[in-house]
């Protein structure tokens, strides 16, 4: 890909196909950090409805200096729509009409329709295809940031961390040595509950897509309870959440 094809995808992105996704791919592994070339195979993957979707967008924010701009971009209406290229028609080609022979009609014998082969729990819930996010849902999109925080291993570190350890061991011998007493607890303080459901999502941020996202991160517990608030939130969809979170549970036994 040279200079003015790529500035013409810059210009069009909506005409990115899979091929000149490809042609992106190339560019990127060269330039790691070309953020441009990263926004744009973005498109790409999502005018082609691509698995390879959901994992770049991850790796574009790991490149991207502020997350927010690259928020904007796919959320933007113009990110979303795919475009359809339209059948290539030939012009000026002499066409040689076929005569018109009448037939007798033939006995047809009808054959039972056999049944669509029923989907997969992975594609009901559709697994894999590009996460939508709004421009309301800035929590869903940093919920499915998170993962990129890990970092690798360094060694120098470790043993940094084994040094650090032996040092809290011989603190905690210390402490022993010195038999310390433990004040009762004051009966005027106030608890405060810091079990996992007291801290769970705000409702109010509960949407389709965070459940979604808990999906793609494999967080099923989570996924359920989500289309559970969902379904109070939303009445009128309670029957296609209910499915959801049965083929959750179904994907889950076939896990396991």
């Amino acid at each position: 890909m040279n200079t003015t094809e790529f500035i013409s995808l810059m210009q069009n992105t909506a005409t990115i196909d899979a091929a000149k996704t490809a042609e992106l791919e190339a560019i990127i592994n060269e330039y790691p950090y070309f953020q441009l070339a990263r926004a744009i195979q973005l498109k790409g993957l999502n005018n082609t409805n691509s698995f390879k979707y959901n994992q770049a967008l991850k790796k574009t924010a790991a490149y991207t200096v502020d997350r927010s701009v690259l928020f904007n971009f796919i959320t933007t209406q113009n990110f979303e729509k795919n475009t359809v290229t339209a059948p290539i028609v030939k012009k000026d080609v002499d066409v040689i009409p076929t005569p018109i022979v009448k037939e007798t009609p033939k006995k047809t014998i009808e054959t039972p329709k056999s049944k669509p082969p029923k989907k997969t729990s992975s594609e009901v819930l559709e697994i894999g295809k590009p996460l939508k996010f709004k421009n309301t849902e800035p929590h869903s999109f940093n919920e499915w940031m998170q993962l990129i925080a890990q970092k690798p291993i360094n060694r120098t570190e470790v043993s940094e961390k084994k040094t650090a350890k032996s040092n809290k061991i011989s603190l905690i011998d210390k402490f022993i040595e010195a038999k310390p007493k433990i004040k009762p607890v004051n009966k005027n303080t106030v608890n405060q509950d810091i079990s996992p459901e007291s801290t769970s999502e705000n409702e109010s941020l509960m949407t389709e897509t965070l459940a979604k996202v808990y999906l793609e991160q494999q967080k099923f517990e989570n996924a359920i309870k989500a289309y559970r608030i969902l379904s109070l939130k939303y009445p009128e969809k309670s029957g296609f959440f209910a499915d959801q979170i049965k083929a959750i549970k179904n994907l889950q036994i076939n896990k396991s």
